[in-house]
C-alpha cells in the first residue's frame, strides 16, 4: 500500500471481531469461542455455557437444546455465568429452548449474575419470561419448588 494511504475494509478482508482487518487473515470464527457440557443434577439437565452466543456460535447451543428435548430432559437450567456476550441471536435460541420445552410441560431457567448480560434480559422484557437466578442449586431449588 502507498505511503500515506489508508485501507478501507472491503468484503473480501477478513476483520477481527472489533471490526480491524486481520494482518494474519484468520477467519472471524477463529476468534469466537463457545464452549458447551451439560450434566444432570437432582434430575435437572444442566447447560453450562462458556464464551460468547452469538451469530456464529448460537447454532450449536440450539442443536444442543434441541438434542435434550429430544432425549426427553424437559427441564432445563443454563448456567450462563461464564458467558462473555449475547445478542439477539443468542436470546432468540433462548427463547426457542423456552417455547421447545414448555411444549411439555418444561422449563428453562437461566443462571447468571453478570450486570451486562442481565441488562439485556429487563432492556427486551424476558425477565418477565425466565427464571433468572444467581446459582445453579438455587435455580434447581427453585423448580423443584414449583412441582
Amino acid at each position: 500500500m502507498p505511503r500515506g494511504s489508508t485501507h478501507v475494509p472491503g468484503p473480501l478482508d477478513r476483520v477481527t471481531r472489533a471490526g480491524r482487518p486481520d494482518d494474519d487473515c484468520m477467519a472471524l470464527e477463529d476468534f469466537v469461542e463457545l464452549k458447551l457440557g451439560h450434566h444432570t443434577k437432582d434430575g435437572i439437565e444442566v447447560v453450562d455455557v462458556e464464551g460468547e452466543i452469538d451469530v456464529y456460535t448460537a447454532p450449536r447451543l440450539r442443536e444442543l437444546l434441541i438434542d435434550l428435548v429430544n432425549k426427553n430432559n424437559y427441564n432445563l437450567v443454563v448456567n450462563m455465568e461464564r458467558v462473555e456476550f449475547l445478542d439477539s441471536t443468542g436470546l432468540g435460541v433462548l427463547v426457542g429452548g423456552l417455547k421447545r420445552v414448555r411444549a411439555y410441560d418444561g422449563s428453562l431457567d437461566l443462571v447468571c449474575t453478570q450486570e451486562r448480560i442481565l441488562k439485556i434480559f429487563r432492556i427486551t422484557g424476558l425477565t418477565k419470561v425466565f427464571g433468572i437466578h444467581d446459582t445453579v442449586d438455587e435455580a434447581i431449588a427453585a423448580r423443584k419448588s414449583e412441582k
